[in-house]
């Protein structure tokens, strides 16, 4: 069922409906749950976008000296969900949580996710790293303490700032570390940070779970 619903999705971006206008349509007829939904929603794009995309993807040795735009709660959210088994390759190659939270709240997995957030900063080698966090978040002092101290560690030159709108912030960036998609529309290059610091760890695709019973 998930597969046909898939495929009908797909059918009607490629032919320039707004996704949440198909989703609506398609998840109704197949009276798919909420969190199948999500799941479509975040990983289903048009042939279209994910040409678009592919030509921002910028590669680790394209920073090497970049100044790099980080989207803090967007790369920690989704380190996180690859930690624990469940985060999702979609289809413009983009990593992305499959867990449905609107605000962030420190696990015993923050400290772990920043590390490795800063280990990768530091492999990459960019000269500079400024990490943006909702301000309204509950506890993103906390957040921000943990990554600056992250960032000292590593011998990265980085600044934390807490912000009313992150994203606004991060499209006056070049090169931003991301995978939200009203972001990646807007900037010239976009790479996946999450994605590289959680390298050593399984990462699904999405063709891997469309006919999982647990979706």
């Amino acid at each position: 069922m998930l597969n046909r619903a898939y495929e009908d999705l797909k059918y009607l971006l490629n032919r320039g409906y707004r996704k949440k206008i198909a989703l609506d349509f398609v998840g109704n007829h197949y009276r798919l749950t909420i969190r199948q939904r999500h799941l479509l929603a975040r990983c289903v794009f048009s042939d279209e976008w994910i040409q678009r995309v592919g030509e921002k993807v910028l590669r680790p040795e394209n920073l090497r000296g970049a100044v790099l735009g980080v989207d803090g709660f967007n790369v920690i959210i989704t380190l996180e969900s690859i930690i624990k088994g469940r985060a999702i390759i979609c289809e413009d190659g983009f990593v992305r949580d499959l867990e449905y939270r609107k605000r962030y709240r420190p696990t015993e997995k923050t400290q772990e996710s920043v590390n490795l957030v800063a280990e990768a900063l530091s492999e990459i080698q960019v000269s500079k790293a400024v990490f943006f966090y909702g301000a309204s978040n509950p506890r993103s002092g906390e957040v921000k303490r943990i990554t600056e101290r992250a960032l000292e560690r590593h011998g990265i030159d980085g600044e934390v700032r807490l912000v009313r709108a992150p994203d606004f912030e991060l499209k006056s960036f070049e090169y931003v570390a991301t995978a939200d998609v009203a972001i990646i529309e807007k900037v010239r290059g976009v790479f996946d940070l999450a994605r590289y610091a959680g390298r050593n760890f399984k990462i699904l695709h999405f063709k891997e779970v469309l006919n999982e019973p647990r979706f």
